[in-house]
């Protein structure tokens, strides 16, 4: 039997890159999936691409009404949530020469207020335990010039998985972060002005990682999946780096 077997899981940021993957891996055993994202024509064509066990419900991280809508959704179809995976991030470059409010706001808004939200209004559903993966980066623990803002949501992030920790196990819940370091997504792209820029940045990334390339979005679902599924049924309040060692030797 499929370990996810009967399980329902929220995935955030679903349509594409590592939430896409994700979603895959999680409906291959045995769970149904809901994925959000802001771009209705890519969660079509995401959930064209798994095929079965899914169910898309359009919406933005940032908006507390599109998440009230998206649980009120996962309550209607199927009245229970078992895993969480806080998914859905931003980041461009910006030094602190010259980030602006927008740049400050936006990113804390999908990547910091988006995740509390994500979690909190799933609470209510989990009615039987499970797990809650907030997707944090490696970056958590780097100092990585014109990625300020970013770094510091994303060790926000982390900082919160040991609190949740805390405060949902006697619900059985058990909370972690996954850190993704360079991974082959859209998210790499959307940080360049062209395709040789970002190629280049590839390539840097790959030259610093000791595994000499970039992650794949697969190999990040499988760290997903074990944090899902009961093979890490001892395992609460960690962060687990899936980066080739880029921030670990």
């Amino acid at each position: 039997m499929p370990n996810l077997e009967g399980k329902i899981a929220v995935i955030t940021g679903g349509s594409s890159g590592i939430g896409l993957a994700t979603a895959k891996r999680f409906v291959k055993e045995g769970a149904h999936v809901f994925i959000t994202g802001r771009r209705q024509s890519e969660l079509e064509s995401a959930k064209a691409e798994i095929g079965r066990g899914v169910t898309t419900v359009q919406g933005d991280v940032a908006s507390l009404d599109d998440l009230d809508r998206l649980y009120a959704t996962v309550k209607t179809e199927k009245g229970v949530v078992d895993i969480v995976v806080a998914n859905a991030g931003f980041v461009e470059h910006a030094k602190i020469f010259d980030l602006s409010e927008a740049h400050y706001d936006k990113t804390m808004d999908i990547n910091v207020k988006g995740v509390v939200f994500t979690v909190q209004k799933a609470l209510p559903l989990m009615t039987r335990g499970g797990s809650i993966i907030l997707v944090s980066s490696i970056v958590n623990v780097k100092g990585i010039p014109a990625h300020g803002i970013y770094t510091a949501a994303k060790a926000g992030v982390r900082a919160l998985a040991r609190v949740w920790a805390q405060e949902l196990k006697d619900k059985g819940i058990r909370v972690n972060t996954l850190s993704p370091g360079a991974t082959e997504t859209p998210i790499i792209r959307g940080q360049f002005n062209s395709d040789e820029a970002s190629d280049a940045a590839k390539k840097v990334f790959a030259s610093m990682t000791p595994l000499a390339r970039l992650g794949l979005p697969e190999e990040l679902a499988s760290g997903a999946y074990f944090l899902a599924s009961d093979e890490s049924s001892y395992v609460t309040g960690i962060d687990l780096p899936i980066d080739g060692g880029l921030a670990q030797v």
